[in-house]
């Protein structure tokens, strides 16, 4: 299917106007209807662009055609400028099903291969996708941590600014993900004190002075939420992630794009566990998954409009 048919827009063009404006988009897992509901909910109130991002996993679990049923329903239009984009494609074979499917974007993950085979297949990827009008992520460098398994590794490596010109020239994709210390998951930094690797971002966005840099594995990890977890039953601990100022300092530096998974997570859940401890006779998935979904719709609110500062760019 065509993703114009469903009302999507690729990446291209939100990404540049948000590079040369100074704010980024949020790029925001879901995995169902109500976490999709949560965020295009969100999206259209502050009126932001946004970025629907669908794991292979979450694809999976969801099924192409529910996936694409559901977002049929959503009755997007094109004015909202809201993409569907594949997170962490590992192979050609993911990443062109996605884009037959009705992606309007996809990443290809090639970042555990060496530097020579993940532009071979970046590139593969890139020339499909763009005869069908699909924008193009790839990473360079690689994020440690832990979000699914499908998104997981035990060590990181930090982009290589020498390595971004031709690794962008050479693959024709449209954005780059890069690696200057965040991490998947929840435990994103072992004390309050790791600061992200600036300097390196400074270097890459001087050597790429006009071009999408994404950050990954950007979640803030709100104390507020882990503590309404761990209050109604949760065991989360040690648990930290990127400090707003530190990622507002990143789109001020060239970040457009920034993927948010584990906030909406905890969001969602903090809503579910503080309504079945308040009413522990309910049993009415409806009403608990309904908080849940509030919390996370709340959530994306405060991240477009104190993270991603793209309220009102529509």
């Amino acid at each position: 299917m065509n993703y114009t048919k469903l009302g999507l827009v690729n990446t291209n063009e939100m990404l540049q106007r948000a590079l040369h404006d100074g704010y980024a988009i949020g790029a925001f897992n879901i995995y169902n209807m109500e976490t999709m509901r949560a965020i295009i909910t969100a999206a259209r109130e502050t009126h932001s662009p946004v970025i629907l991002a669908v794991s292979e996993s979450a694809l999976d679990y969801m099924g192409a055609n529910m996936l694409i049923s559901m977002i049929a329903a959503a009755e997007i239009k094109p004015y909202e400028q809201i993409a569907l984009h594949l997170d962490h494609g590992h192979s050609y074979e993911s990443c062109t099903r996605a884009i037959d499917m009705g992606f309007s974007s996809v990443m290809i993950d090639a970042s555990n291969l060496p530097f020579d085979e993940n532009i071979a297949l970046s590139a593969r990827v890139a020339k499909y996708a763009h005869r069908h009008n699909v924008s193009v992520e790839a990473e360079l460098g690689a994020l440690r941590g832990f979000e699914d398994e499908n998104t997981k590794s035990k060590t990181g490596q930090f982009t290589k600014p020498d390595n971004v010109v031709e690794f962008v020239s050479k693959t024709g994709i449209d954005s780059l993900a890069i690696a200057i210390g965040t991490s998947h998951g929840a435990y994103k930094r072992k004390s309050t004190t790791e600061k992200l690797r600036f300097d390196i971002l400074a270097e890459i966005a001087e050597k790429l002075p006009d071009f999408p840099l994404v950050l990954h594995g950007a979640s803030n990890i709100p104390s507020d939420l882990v503590h309404e977890i761990n209050a109604n039953g949760g065991k989360i601990t040690g648990a930290r992630g990127i400090p707003a100022d530190q990622l507002r300092r990143t789109v001020s530096m060239n970040i457009c794009k920034i993927n948010v998974d584990s906030d909406s997570r905890l969001a969602f859940t903090a809503g579910v566990r503080s309504a079945l401890k308040s009413d522990p006779e309910n049993f009415n998935p409806r009403e608990y998954i309904r908080v849940g979904m509030g919390m996370m719709y709340e959530n994306t609110i405060t991240e477009i409009n104190e993270i991603m500062n793209s309220a009102n760019r529509i």
